[in-house]
């Protein structure tokens, strides 16, 4: 093989022996180059890999670790309070057998609502015991009065005032009774000492309070025509 045999010059016959170790020598050199890249592709994904593995746990945004997320705080919740439930207001206490209190005695005054001037209408002092007791009151006649006063509040006529009346009346109310007494008005003004002069009040809108020694009524409408 070191001399070549043929028609040509040996030469020739060099040279194409030199072209075709070339080419054998760069076909060899690229399956080596490439078998070298296939082994540190698959080392560097291996290492890659490895690294994410035994890698920690991600670190949180820095805002993630400063502000928890809504999810994880937590509303403290109101301590549950008992609530009472609303208690009625107590009853008047009435001992059975013992004088009407004024907060078991109920009383109103009763009139005809409109009469004429100068009339003698009867009014009505209406007592009664709310409590579920029999009770003891004095219905004495200078315990009773009615006042009529006009629009302005003015005291215009009393009952005790020309014609007081005495009596001695203690009188055991039931549960629930209800006393009606009756008082005329002559229809002429008058004043505690029964000493002015009498006269008829004009036309208007009046009032008629009631009381029986420390309790007093509302008043009660009149109307004079």
């Amino acid at each position: 093989m070191l001399h070549p045999v043929g028609p040509l010059p040996a030469a020739v016959y060099w040279r194409r022996r030199l072209v075709v170790l070339a080419l054998v020598a760069a076909l060899v050199g690229g399956l080596v180059w490439l078998a070298v890249a296939l082994l540190d592709r698959r080392g560097t994904a291996g290492g890659e890999a490895a690294a994410q593995t035994t890698a920690g746990p991600t670190e949180l945004p820095a805002l993630d670790r400063v502000v928890p997320s809504v999810a994880a705080v937590r509303t403290p919740a109101a301590p549950s309070v008992p609530v009472a439930a609303p208690s009625a207001p107590p009853a008047p206490s009435q001992v059975a057998g013992e004088p009407c209190t004024d907060e078991v005695l109920a009383i109103e005054v009763r009139t005809p609502g409109a009469v004429p001037v100068g009339s003698k209408p009867t009014f009505e002092l209406l007592l009664a015991n709310t409590a579920d007791v029999p009770c003891v009151r004095a219905l004495d006649k200078e315990l009773q009065e009615l006042v009529l006063v006009d629009a302005a509040g003015a005291r215009v006529w009393g009952s005790n005032d020309c014609f007081p009346e005495s009596s001695d009346d203690p009188r055991t109310l039931a549960p629930g009774e209800l006393v009606a007494i009756p008082v005329v008005w002559g229809g002429l003004t008058s004043e505690p000492t029964c000493t002015a002069e009498r006269t008829t009040p004009p036309p208007g809108a009046y009032a008629v309070r009631g009381r029986l020694d420390t309790k007093v009524s509302a008043d009660a409408p009149l109307t004079l025509q």
